[in-house]
């Protein structure tokens, strides 16, 4: 098979799956433990550490959900260790990542302690 045409499998895959699930509303993920999670997740982090210049250390997903709009947003709370309250401590962080699957990207479009 050849690249074009597994790409537009693909394409229709992805169209077939986001066709069953409520476009623009969210859904709570069932298991944030997903590798796939987790690595939405570590991007957040490594992103906003880029961005910020920060020295953010990923902890863990504690919760999540998702949505699709042209792709898939994920809102995730994710426990983050800043150095500063002391090792094994950890602060929570509300990610919001937008990933197009078809174009294995994703953005940080969000990211904020949680209070």
């Amino acid at each position: 098979m050849n690249s074009r045409a597994i790409f537009l499998l693909l394409l229709l895959l992805s169209f077939h799956a986001s066709a069953m699930l409520p476009a623009g509303k969210w859904s709570p993920i069932s298991n944030v433990k997903d590798p796939h999670v987790v690595e939405v997740g570590k991007f957040a982090v490594s992103e906003y550490d880029m961005e910020s210049k920060s020295e953010l250390k990923f902890v863990a997903v504690v919760s999540g959900e998702s949505k699709v709009v042209a792709g898939t947003n994920y809102r995730l709370i994710v426990a983050v260790n800043d150095g500063v309250a002391g090792p094994g401590a950890s602060k929570n962080y509300e990610a919001i990542v937008w990933e197009k699957q078809w174009l294995k990207s994703m953005n940080l479009t969000s990211f904020k302690p949680v209070v």
